[in-house]
C-alpha cells in the first residue's frame, strides 16, 4: 500500500493547560520543581521514560491523560500557580542588575562556551565546564544580567556510557532530533530562517542559527548539519570534543567567528565579549576584522579596540590542557583571513604564538585569548595562582605574582542542585524568599534553627531514594548483561541505607585519582566490612572515548565491586549525567574528592554536595582550599605540592584511611539513641550547608563577574570606541612607539648595595639609576625599584616603588632616584626596571611583553 503523504498527529493541550508548550520551551522549568511536578503528575511513567523532557513529553502523552489532567483541580491549581510565578519572573523589573546598575545603557554581555549543561534531557554537554556554563546562564537570568550566550548545537552531543560485563566503558553516540528539544530556529522579519557562513579551507560552510531560552537569557546555537553543506562540513557539529585536531579547529572557527556573525545577524551589539575557556578565542579575530573592514581601523588599532571590551576565563591548570594548533594548520584555515585584518602572516600568528620547550612554535588559543582580552581570571584562588605561573612566559619580565590574571571562584546554581525536599525544609525555616538571598551569609545562619530530627529525616529519605535509584539502574545494566533471575534478585541487597555512604563522581581523568582509595585493599576491606560500623562506596563518571588510562580506572573499580569481599559495598553507576549527579550529591553522607593537587582548577560537584548537607572529604585543591574551615568537612593531606607522584599518592591514601578510621566513621556511628545519628555529625552537616551555600553559589559568582570584569570591560570598551575611536588611535600609536624603541632602552644601576646585608625593618635603602630612553622619553614609562620576597628561591610576593626623575644627564638619558624599605625579616631580591605608563591603561601590566631590566 502506498501513502499519498504522512502526517504527525499530536495531542492537543486543553485550554486549562494551554501554556504548557510555552513552559516546555523555556528552561526556567529546570530549576523550578513545581513546574516539573505538573508534567510528572500528568503521567509519571512517561515523564521518567522521556528523561524528563517536557517537549518530547507533550508529543507522546496520551490525549486521555491530558484531558484527565485538565479536570484535576489539584493539577490545574498547581499549573496556575506556576504560570503566575513564571510570568512574574519574566516580567520583573526590580532585578539585581537593574537596581544596582540603573545607569547602564550599553549592550549585552556576550558569553561564548563550547558546551552548556542545562538539564539531562538536553545532552549538549560533557561535564564540569558545561554544567558551570549552564549555571552561569541560570544565575544571569535570576539576577537580570543582560547576557546573551553562544554555543554549538551538537547532533550527537556527548556519548552515552555503557559498562559491559567485563567493566569496559562503551561509548554510544545517538543522533538527536532537534524537534524534540526546546530549541527553535531563529528567523528574520520575513519569517525566513537565519544562517551565517564562515570560510574553511577555501570553501564556505553554512550554519543554521537556533535559539534556546534559559529564563530571561537567550542561548544562540550554531548547527552545520544542514543540506547546504558537504557531508564533511555537516559533521562539524556532530560530536562534542570528538574528532581530531583538524575537527577541533573547525569547531572553534565556527564557535568564535561564526558566533560573532550569528549575533550580528540577529541584531545584537554586545558591549562585552566573554570567552569562557580558549575554545572561543577566534571571536577576537572576527572583531578585529569588523573594526578593520567596517570602521576603517588599522590592524594595530583594531587589536586594541577588540581587547578593551573582552574578558577571558581559563579553566585549565596544566599546559597540556590548552588547545594549540600547528602553524601549517593555521595557514591552511586562515591564509585568506589575515589579509582581511590588514595584517601580515607574522603579525597574525604573533597574536597566539607560543614557543614550546623544544623551540617549536604553536598557535595557542589561551595565548590568543590573553592577548585579546583586557581582563582575565582563573576559577578559584589557587587556580588563579597556578594560572599566573602558567602565563608568566607570556608576560615576559614579570614574576608570576604580578601577572594580571585574577580569580572568580566558581559556584553552582543553588535551586538547580539543592534537592526539592531540602528546599521545602529551607522554605519552612528560612522564609519563602530564601532563594532570592542565596548569597546572604546571615540568611544561612538560620539553618541552625532547623531541628536536628527534621534535617536528619530528610537526609535519610534522600539516601533511600538514591539507593532505590541505583537499584533500578543496576537492574537495567545487569539485564543487558544477561544475568540470571537469582543474580537480579540480589540487586536489592546492594547498599545498606543505614551504612555510612561515600560518593565519588566526576570525569575519569587520571589526575583525579579515582582509584586512590583502593591503594591498600586489605585496609579498605576492614573499613568497609566492619559489622558494627559499615561503610560503602558509590562511583560514577565517564572517561573520554580516547582516554584509555581513564577507562582502565573504570574497569578496575568495576572489577573490585564484583569481588566477594566488596560485594554490595561498592557500586559503579553507568552513564553519569545531571540526573545521576542530583541523586548522588543529595543522597550520600560524604563527598570524596582526591585530585592530584594542584591540578583541580575548581571543581563544583563538592559544592553541590555541601549544599545538600553531604560534607566534603577532599584534597585541599580547587575550591576546597577556600571552602574548608575545619568544621564543615575533612581535608585529605595538606597544602603541599609534590614532584614525586608516587609519594604523593601514598601520603594521600594513608590520610584517607586514617581520617576514615579515626574521625569520620567513629563520629558517624556515635549514635544518639533518640536521633539515630550523632549530634556532632548533624552539626557538621549544618555547617556544610551554611558555609558552602552562602558563598559557593553562582549568584555571588555572577555578581563578581559583573562588578570585577563585565562592567570594567564595558566601560573601557566604550572609552575606546568613543569619538570615532580617538583614544584607540592614540593608544595604538603609542604602543607602536614602544614597540619600535623598547629594545633600545638601557638601565644602569648606580647604587652599590651589598646583597649579603640583612636590613632591619624600617631601614630605607636609596637607589639611583640612569635610564636610556631613545624615542620614548620619560613621560611614557615608570621607573621602579622592585622588591621580591623569596622562599626557597621562589618569589612569593613583590612590591614596586616608583622612582623620581631627577634630570636629563645626556641626550635621552635620565637620572632617577628612589628608595625602598623592608617590612619584615626574610630573604629578598631587588632590582630596577622600566614599565610602560599611559593614563589610558586600566592597570599597570595591561600591555603584554613590555618590561625592561638591566642587561
Amino acid at each position: 500500500m502506498e501513502f499519498i503523504s504522512k502526517i504527525n498527529v499530536l495531542p492537543k493541550v486543553p485550554e486549562k493547560l494551554s501554556r504548557l508548550p510555552e513552559l516546555s520551551k523555556n528552561l526556567w522549568w529546570t530549576w523550578n520543581y513545581d513546574a516539573q511536578e505538573i508534567f510528572e503528575r500528568i503521567d509519571e511513567e512517561l515523564w521518567v521514560g522521556v528523561n524528563r523532557n517536557p517537549v518530547l513529553f507533550l508529543k507522546k502523552v496520551s490525549q486521555k491523560k491530558l484531558n484527565e489532567a485538565a479536570e484535576n483541580k489539584a493539577i490545574v491549581s498547581l499549573y496556575s500557580q506556576v504560570i503566575e510565578k513564571f510570568d512574574e519572573y519574566m516580567k520583573a523589573e526590580n532585578t539585581w542588575f537593574k537596581s544596582t546598575h540603573r545607569e547602564y545603557k550599553g549592550g549585552e554581555f556576550a558569553y561564548f562556551c563550547a558546551e552548556y549543561g542545562l538539564h539531562e534531557s538536553f545532552p549538549n554537554y560533557s561535564g564540569g565546564l558545561g554544567v558551570l556554563a549552564g549555571d552561569h546562564l541560570k544565575s544571569s537570568s535570576d539576577l537580570g544580567i543582560p547576557l546573551v550566550a553562544v554555543g554549538l548545537l551538537y547532533k550527537q552531543g556527548y556519548f552515552e556510557q555503557r559498562i559491559n560485563s567485563e567493566g569496559w566503558q562503551e561509548a554510544i553516540f545517538n543522533p538527536y532530533d532537534f524537534d524534540n528539544f526546546p530549541v527553535v530556529p531563529v528567523k528574520d522579519e520575513d519569517g525566513n530562517e537565519l544562517f551565517v557562513t564562515v570560510e574553511m579551507d577555501n570553501r564556505k560552510v553554512y550554519a543554521k542559527i537556533w535559539k534556546l531560552q534559559v529564563g530571561r537569557i537567550n542561548l544562540i546555537y550554531l548547527d552545520t548539519d544542514i543540506p547546504q553543506n558537504d557531508p564533511e562540513d555537516r559533521m562539524i557539529t556532530y560530536q562534542l570534543y570528538g574528532g581530531d585536531q583538524e575537527m577541533r579547529i573547525r569547531q572553534e572557527i565556527l564557535l568564535g567567528i561564526g558566533g560573532v556573525r550569528a549575533l550580528r545577524a540577529i541584531g545584537y551589539n554586545p558591549s562585552v565579549w566573554h570567552m569562557n575557556e580558549g575554545h572561543s578565542a577566534f571571536l577576537g579575530l572576527e572583531r578585529i576584522r569588523e573594526f578593520v573592514q567596517e570602521q576603517g581601523l588599522t590592524f594595530r588599532e583594531a587589536v586594541q579596540a577588540a581587547k578593551a571590551s573582552a574578558v577571558f576565563t581559563t579553566h585549565t591548570p596544566v599546559p597540556a590542557g590548552h588547545d594549540a594548533f600547528p602553524f601549517h594548520l593555521m595557514d591552511r584555515y586562515f591564509k585568506n583571513y589575515w589579509p582581511q585584518l590588514k595584517a601580515s602572516r607574522r603579525e597574525f600568528l604573533d597574536l597566539g604564538a607560543e614557543i614550546r620547550p623544544d623551540g617549536s612554535e604553536l598557535f595557542s588559543m589561551t595565548t590568543l585569548a590573553l592577548n585579546l582580552s583586557s581582563r582575565a581570571n582563573g576559577v578559584s584562588k589557587l587556580h588563579g595562582e597556578v594560572s599566573r605561573d602558567l602565563a608568566k612566559d607570556i608576560w615576559k619580565g614579570l614574576e608570576a605574582v604580578e601577572v594580571p590574571i585574577t580569580h572568580v571562584t566558581n559556584g553552582v546554581h543553588a535551586t538547580t542542585w539543592i534537592s526539592k525536599e531540602l528546599q521545602d525544609l529551607f522554605t519552612n525555616y528560612l522564609g519563602r524568599d530564601w532563594h532570592e538571598k542565596i548569597d546572604d551569609p546571615d540568611l544561612w545562619k538560620k539553618i541552625d534553627n532547623i531541628p536536628d530530627e527534621e534535617l536528619w529525616n530528610v537526609r535519610k529519605y534522600l539516601k533511600k531514594k538514591l539507593i532505590s535509584f541505583i537499584h533500578e539502574r543496576t537492574k537495567l545494566q545487569r539485564m543487558r548483561h544477561g544475568e540470571t533471575v537469582e543474580q537480579l534478585e540480589e540487586i536489592e541487597e546492594i547498599l545498606d541505607p543505614n551504612a555510612l555512604t561515600i560518593g565519588f563522581a566526576r570525569r575519569f581523568a587520571t589526575y583525579k585519582r579515582a582509584t586512590l582509595i583502593f591503594k591498600d585493599l586489605d585496609r579498605l576491606k576492614k573499613i568497609l566490612n566492619n559489622p558494627e560500623r559499615p561503610v560503602q562506596l558509590i562511583f560514577a563518571g565517564k572517561a573520554h572515548p580516547a582516554d584509555k588510562p581513564g577507562q582502565e580506572l573504570i574497569k578496575r573499580i568495576y572489577e573490585i565491586s564484583r569481588m566477594p569481599e566488596f560485594k554490595d559495598k561498592i557500586v559503579f553507576i553507568e552513564n553519569y549525567d545531571m540526573n545521576v549527579a542530583r541523586h548522588l550529591v543529595a543522597g550520600v553522607d560524604i563527598w570524596l574528592n582526591n585530585p592530584r593537587r594542584p591540578r583541580e582548577a575548581s571543581g563544583t560537584s563538592g559544592q553541590k554536595a555541601g549544599m545538600n548537607g553531604s560534607p566534603n572529604f577532599s584534597v585541599l585543591d580547587g575550591w576546597w582550599v577556600e571552602g574548608y574551615n575545619g568544621k564543615n568537612g575533612w581535608a585529605i593531606g595538606d597544602e603541599r605540592d609534590y614532584t614525586d607522584l608516587e609519594l604523593q599518592d601514598r601520603i594521600d591514601s594513608v590520610s584517607i584511611y586514617n581520617t576514615l578510621e579515626k574521625e569520620i566513621v567513629p563520629l558517624y556511628y556515635d549514635h544518639n539513641e533518640e536521633l539515630g545519628v550523632s549530634r556532632e555529625w548533624i552539626k557538621i552537616m549544618k555547617e556544610s550547608i551554611i558555609s558552602v551555600t552562602s558563598f559557593f553559589n553562582t549568584h555571588r559568582m555572577l555578581k563578581e563577574y559583573t562588578q570585577k570584569l563585565y562592567m570594567t570591560a564595558a566601560e573601557l570598551g566604550e572609552k575606546f570606541v568613543k569619538d570615532n575611536f580617538e583614544i584607540t588611535r592614540r593608544f595604538a600609536n603609542w604602543v607602536e612607539l614602544l614597540e619600535r624603541n623598547w629594545d633600545s632602552i638601557r638601565i644602569k644601576v648606580l647604587s652599590n648595595v651589598n646583597e649579603d646585608v640583612v636590613y632591619a625593618t624600617g631601614g630605607k635603602i636609596e637607589v639611583k639609576a640612569e635610564i636610556y630612553l631613545p624615542g620614548i622619553g620619560p613621560d611614557s614609562v615608570l621607573t621602579q625599584i622592585v622588591l621580591a620576597k623569596l622562599e626557597d628561591n621562589k618569589v612569593v610576593s613583590l612590591k614596586s616603588f616608583d622612582m623620581k626623575l631627577v634630570k636629563e644627564v645626556n641626550k635621552d638619558t635620565y637620572l632617577y632616584e628612589g628608595e625602598f624599605e623592608v617590612d619584615e625579616r626574610g630573604q629578598y631580591g631587588w632590582n630596577v626596571r622600566v614599565v610602560p605608563y599611559n593614563p589610558i591603561m586600566p592597570y599597570q601590566h595591561y600591555l603584554i611583553g613590555f618590561v625592561k631590566y638591566p642587561q
